[in-house]
């Protein structure tokens, strides 16, 4: 699968913008220190992933052996991003990334690019709070979701608690609960049991308007 998650893709814009600004790319400390990232562990498990999703190419035996493909560059418009298929995914309203709210449902589409989504049906949402912050996603933003009921350990989910829709990071901390885990220190994990959530999509993209 070749999305990009949104601390995958600001890694990658890190990278590409580092690159062309220096012309060779960031070593893994310097990644680590742009996103206070506790060690430089954290910063090779994102590159790790956007190398295998095709977006960077490692070269062995080098201190930055980074380099950017043009998948890369297209996936952050730094080339031809107007050849950049896209397509259009409905706009379903709004969800909060803090308290749960209930989405509303609007007749608006978001142009996303087509490599963003993979196989299922996928939908738009714009978020309101910054509980998962930590994770690139901010205040304003619009996540693309895969439509899904089911999800694994740690990714970023839309779910169902009771007649009201939250976004959270999914956790199993037994096989009786379920873990509804922000991205912010300022909020707490929400514990409930399974039954209690249910699993209505996986976040798989981001689209940030400046």
């Amino acid at each position: 699968m070749s999305y990009l998650t949104p601390r995958q893709r600001d890694v990658l814009e890190f990278v590409v913008q580092r690159t062309d600004e220096r012309s060779v790319p960031p070593t893994l400390q310097e990644i680590a220190d742009r996103f206070r990232f506790t060690s430089t562990a954290t910063a090779q498990k994102h590159v790790n992933q956007l190398v295998e999703k095709g977006y960077l190419v490692r070269i062995k035996h080098q201190r930055r052996g980074l380099e950017v493909t043009a998948r890369a560059r297209l996936a952050v418009g730094g080339e031809d991003p107007g050849h950049e298929p896209q397509i259009d995914l409905p706009l379903l309203g709004a969800i909060a990334a803090g308290a749960p709210i209930m989405p509303f449902e609007q007749h608006e589409t978001v142009p996303v690019a087509s490599a963003m989504v993979g196989t299922g049906d996928h939908y738009a949402l714009r978020v309101r709070g910054e509980s998962m912050r930590d994770e690139g996603i901010l205040d304003g933003d619009t996540v693309i979701v895969r439509q899904s009921r089911n999800a694994r350990e740690g990714e970023t989910v839309v779910a169902l608690l009771g007649d009201e829709v939250t976004l959270k990071k999914l956790r199993r901390p037994s096989p009786d609960t379920v873990g509804l885990e922000p991205a912010n220190p300022a909020f707490q994990t929400l514990v409930v049991p399974a039954g209690d959530i249910v699993i209505q999509g996986v976040v798989v993209g981001l689209v940030r308007r400046y």
